[in-house]
């Protein structure tokens, strides 16, 4: 980990490439629930996101809650299934190049042994199913309807998930045994489809259950293709309706949670994919430093030190967003990149940046930062100042927006063996005042509701355009560019040879 230095230097070599670049960044993102994804605004936003993004999967709770219609019974108890909301959602987010992690929950309530024990505003059931081959049948009966729908090809490219967080007794009311009976049959449910499908848990928060899922899975020879958890860099599991005190954990936690994950599955000879199905700075639904400057710069630092992973879920894409309920303020502390008027907040540009990297790594002797280049020749180099300190009374000065940045100096980037040539150059920048939405919303007064002129302003002063461009003549073979450093910054530069 490094963290915030006086006059870093980052030196790279066009010639001298470490290899292909990361892109589990953009594997997988998470969203509230599937009823959600039903919205216009939502698949609007999404539609926007997948435009610059390019996420491959998206993985959101509800699937199988009653507002999705999937499941209900009639007056003799038979099962009957309806499929009609659930494909309007997938066929929507295929039709936009973004596949369905699919997580198997909510219980729906006719097949729930208790109905009445609920999370959310939106009250997902969190109960065992009353009748185990019910249940199998629902998932066969589902899975079947995606593979006629949507063909085996395209099946056999999704993640089938087993739950949420069934850890936690606010999801998952009946320990970790009665968990693992709903993995044995429903693994078993999705493999009778089609032995090509992938299945995986068991969809934990903080890594918990993982070594005894697997031993559980190698003792009863289920099928198992990838381990999921989840990590979030406070120290809270659940924060239902966003009310706690989050306190951040050790800047490194996340990448250790990973680690640890690895090494675990490493010792028990368990060679899958590893994929964290959510992740974020907190677990707070209404936590102010999803909205700040810093996240940018920590998000970045995560992803940096988190490669080992198959993918890292950034939750969630949106703030429509209903845990909670409906938020009353624009700016509320929600998970999302976008908030409600799709105004986009400093984590967005960071996963911005990531997406215009070149497919290329350079080597590069700095840890919080990228330099790359494409196969024309063009070269971006991103690059952050990361720095944590979290004190004794759960006010993280690391995303305490009341603290104006600090001086850190100057970064300069030093790029040998550029080809000779013209160049349009271009700096962008999220930090204080620069993309940087809730300084700019509480220099508004905070309104409760704005109008539309606020939210024209918000939109315009977090547009993401260059605060630098400019031509460039390269006749020395070699690139170098400064910038002053002020805390938590990010900067993205991109060399276009003309």
């Amino acid at each position: 980990m490094a963290l915030a230095q006086t006059n870093r230097a980052i030196n790279a070599d066009m010639q001298q490439v470490k290899g292909s670049t990361s892109t589990m960044y953009n594997f997988c993102v998470g969203a509230g629930r599937a009823n959600e994804g039903l919205r216009a605004d939502w698949q609007q936003q999404l539609t926007d996101v997948q435009k610059v993004m390019h996420f491959k999967y998206i993985r959101f709770h509800g699937l199988l809650h009653d507002d999705m219609g999937v499941y209900k019974e009639d007056a003799n108890g038979k099962p009957i299934y309806n499929w009609q909301y659930v494909d309007k959602l997938y066929d929507f987010l295929l039709s936009i190049k973004i596949r369905p992690f699919v997580e198997f929950g909510f219980m729906p309530a006719a097949l729930a042994t208790d109905a009445s024990k609920t999370v959310f505003w939106w009250k997902g059931i969190n109960t065992p199913p009353k009748d185990y081959n019910k249940w199998n049948d629902l998932i066969v009966a589902m899975v079947k309807h995606f593979e006629e729908r949507y063909g085996k090809e395209e099946v056999r490219q999704w993640y089938f998930e087993v739950w949420n967080e069934p850890n936690l007794t606010s999801f998952w009311s009946a320990g970790r045994d009665e968990y693992f009976k709903l993995y044995n049959v429903t693994s078993k449910a999705v493999k009778s489809v089609s032995p090509n499908y992938r299945v995986g848990g068991p969809a934990t928060s903080g890594k918990t259950w993982v070594r005894e899922f697997i031993n559980y899975c190698k003792q009863n020879n289920l099928p198992v293709d990838f381990i999921s958890t989840h990590a979030y860099g406070s120290g809270s599991f659940l924060d239902e309706f966003g009310t706690r005190k989050q306190r951040l954990r050790p800047s490194n936690a996340i990448p250790e949670d990973v680690n640890t994950v690895l090494h675990w599955m490493d010792s028990l000879s368990y060679k899958k994919e590893l994929h964290f199905t959510e992740w974020n700075s907190s677990s707070g639904p209404k936590d102010t430093r999803h909205d700040t400057y810093q996240n940018a710069a920590f998000v970045l630092h995560v992803l940096r030190h988190t490669e080992g992973a198959n993918s890292m879920s950034y939750w969630t894409f949106t703030d429509i967003f209903e845990e909670p309920g409906p938020q009353v303020t624009p700016f509320h502390g929600g998970f999302g990149m976008l908030n409600l008027q799709s105004i986009k907040k400093p984590t967005y540009f960071a996963y911005q940046f990531l997406s215009e990297l070149g497919n290329l790594e350079l080597k590069n002797n700095d840890g919080e930062s990228y330099v790359c280049k494409d196969a024309k020749g063009n070269l971006q180099a991103l690059f952050w100042d990361f720095m944590a300190k979290p004190d004794s009374n759960y006010a993280v000065k690391y995303f305490d927006n009341g603290n104006k940045p600090e001086n850190q100096g100057k970064i300069k980037l030093n790029i040998a063996n550029v080809p000779n040539g013209k160049y349009r150059i271009q700096l962008y920048q999220t930090g204080y005042h620069h993309n940087d939405v809730l300084n700019a919303y509480k220099e508004m007064g905070s309104p409760y509701n704005i109008n539309r002129e606020q939210e024209g302003k918000l939109k315009a002063l977090t547009a993401g355009k260059p605060v630098v461009e400019k031509l460039q003549n390269i006749t020395t073979g070699s690139f170098t560019y400064e910038v002053n450093v002020q805390s938590k910054d990010v900067f993205f530069i991109r060399l276009t040879k003309l």
